[in-house]
């Protein structure tokens, strides 16, 4: 893909649904009772293989056709049709979760307490990701899993039954593998409580409670690390979802918009839930006209509109607590950094490293590729802005003609791919990104949507 350099991004955009919540979505509808209806949900690769999982188990999943009330327009809903906590069937066929993450861990947890064996497989990508994080608690309820190949990877093999409940502490912050106990814990004997060591997204747990679930938020009275404690026993129950514009998708258009010059976005429908919200933390922190208008609540979780205009950047500190509320932004993040003036420093981010590709290297590289100066760390970067001790003389943030242009290698990784298509935005001379396929695994309309804002694209 050649990315045209741009003077200016202006418009109006909606962005699509939120990924992760389009994904627990499916997984609660289909194992509630009844019928549940979903609204804007996102059509995208990693989570039509959630659909096609489901489906191979037995359950109906529809689309119809309706017209916004709000808008007029035409939109899409997703009828699932609920069978009940161990409505499931045993499916004839691997089921296949592709590119998506999410989809496995999520769907063992649900899959660990039925009463059937399955078979989990993924691309080669998705082979290559640790699974010992989900495989060890539930392992520890009862569970038996085997992994094909005896490396912790895909594919997997299921045996569900009863199910113990269990107190897990997690050494790593992420809400795939909380939500894999969580949705686990709906099967145990017992209350299941899971901590970690900072707060992740909390969809499942907003969403289970939405359903009729009885999870809360705990806190772990030895070590005060944060979690949740569900019990099992109570059924699920359909319901009517609206699923908010997805903030890391949102996430390239408020860099967008701070980094090429005379430019002023407005994104509609954006969630902020607060364990999401980190790029809009860091944009602010970095001096960027970011603000927040007409927030509210779409069920349980909060939504805004966000408007981005041209900003001049400073350096931060990225790490710690802030990490797993922008864990998927941080690609995008280090475009920003090395716009700014300073030196942004990056760290607690080593999961980076077991994502669809290893995203810090990958960043790295195709940074200094581009003429940035910018360290690897074990478990971060920093990236010495336009201000930095060690960057020559260049032209200020902001102007065309930033970064170098040349050939970035995406590594098929729809987050490296979108991050450097932005980058090129601003280029000296056209970026090319290889690979850019791989947006359809969260934003099959990335492209399309950078085009209406772009001038000339």
């Amino acid at each position: 893909m050649k990315i045209p350099i741009a003077t200016s991004l202006r418009g109006e955009l909606s962005v699509p649904g939120d990924k992760s919540i389009s994904h627990r979505s499916v997984m609660l509808g289909a194992i509630a009772e009844g019928i549940t209806e979903v609204r804007g949900f996102l059509k995208s690769a990693d989570c039509l293989a959630t659909i096609e999982c489901f489906r191979h188990m037995g359950i109906e999943i529809d689309e119809i056709k309706e017209e916004n009330r709000y808008t007029g327009l035409q939109e899409s809903v997703l009828i699932i049709h609920g069978q009940g906590l161990h409505g499931l069937r045993e499916p004839l066929e691997a089921l296949d979760a592709m590119n998506s993450g999410t989809t496995v861990r999520l769907l063992s947890g649900i899959l660990a307490g039925q009463s059937f064996h399955s078979y989990i497989k993924g691309d080669s990508s998705l082979q290559k990701r640790p699974m010992k994080r989900i495989i060890d608690p539930l392992t520890q309820m009862g569970c038996r899993i085997e992994s094909e190949y005896e490396n912790n990877c895909l594919p997997l093999e299921i045996y569900g039954g009863k199910l113990r409940a269990i107190h897990y502490s997690s050494s790593v912050a992420s809400a795939q593998v909380k939500s894999c106990v969580l949705l686990a814990g709906l099967y145990a004997d017992g209350p299941t409580t899971f901590f970690e060591p900072y707060p992740s997204r909390n969809h499942t747990e907003l969403m289970l409670a939405a359903f009729g679930g009885n999870v809360k938020a705990k806190v772990d009275p030895l070590t005060m690390q944060p979690g949740a404690i569900i019990y099992p026993g109570t059924a699920l129950r359909g319901q009517k979802l609206r699923i908010p514009g997805d903030i890391s998708s949102a996430a390239y258009f408020i860099a967008a918009g701070l980094i090429v010059p005379r430019s002023e976005i407005i994104l509609r429908g954006v969630g902020i839930n607060e364990t999401r919200d980190g790029i809009l933390r860091v944009a602010k922190a970095m001096g960027g006209n970011v603000i927040t208008r007409n927030v509210r609540m779409e069920g349980r979780e909060p939504v805004a509109d966000i408007i981005v205009k041209t900003s001049k950047l400073k350096g931060t500190n990225i790490g710690g607590a802030l990490i797993p509320a922008l864990i998927d932004e941080i690609p995008i993040i280090a475009i920003m950094a090395a716009c700014a003036e300073g030196d942004t420093e990056i760290y607690d981010a080593g999961e980076l490293r077991v994502k669809e590709s290893d995203r810090l290297s990958a960043i790295v590289e195709n940074l200094k590729n581009m003429d940035v100066d910018v360290e690897e760390t074990e478990d971060g970067m920093i990236i010495h802005g336009a201000g930095g001790k060690k960057k020559r003389a260049r032209r200020a943030p902001g102007r065309l003609g930033y970064f170098k242009g040349t050939v970035v290698d995406s590594l098929g990784d729809h987050r490296i791919a979108m991050a450097f298509s932005i980058a090129g935005l601003i280029s000296d001379t056209q970026m090319i990104v290889k690979d850019t396929e791989c947006v359809s695994v969260s934003y099959p309309a990335f492209y399309r949507d950078l085009a209406k804002l772009a001038n000339p694209f």
